[in-house]
């Protein structure tokens, strides 16, 4: 899907119980487990992984390409290319996406916005039956 072969590899995790203060920047993928006060950004080129799991709480911006939340969000998040919404995903803020797959469970407060306005949302429906 979206042209890539494979993920890309997870180089770095923000493990539960750790508390980091400020923005990070990084490329390939990441895996937030604890919790991130300031934005999380990947690089520029838009090949990126970011995982917030189930206990992770990120309060500022997260932008990446392929994104899976499974915890809470308190800012805006962009997906370049993918947005995948976990059953325990929380999310206060605005969301823009190319595509969304979203689970029974996961919420949104704020706005849907498709990065391509023009064509019509990729929206996917994620059934329990699968």
């Amino acid at each position: 899907m979206f042209g890539w072969k494979k993920a890309p590899p997870i180089r770095t995790l923000i493990g539960e119980g750790t508390i980091v203060a400020g923005e990070i920047n990084f490329t390939d993928g990441l895996r937030i487990d604890g919790e991130v006060q300031g934005n999380v950004l990947a690089g520029a080129e838009g090949r990126s992984l970011l995982v917030i799991s189930e206990k992770a709480r990120v309060t500022g911006k997260v932008r990446a390409g392929h994104v899976i939340i499974n915890g809470r969000v308190v800012g805006p998040v962009t997906a370049q290319q993918l947005l995948e919404l976990q059953p325990k995903a929380r999310i206060e803020g605005d969301v823009q996406y190319e595509a969304l797959e979203m689970h029974q469970g996961a919420t949104i407060d704020g706005e849907l916005h498709p990065l391509k306005a023009d064509d019509k949302p990729a929206l996917k429906l994620a059934s329990s039956k699968n």
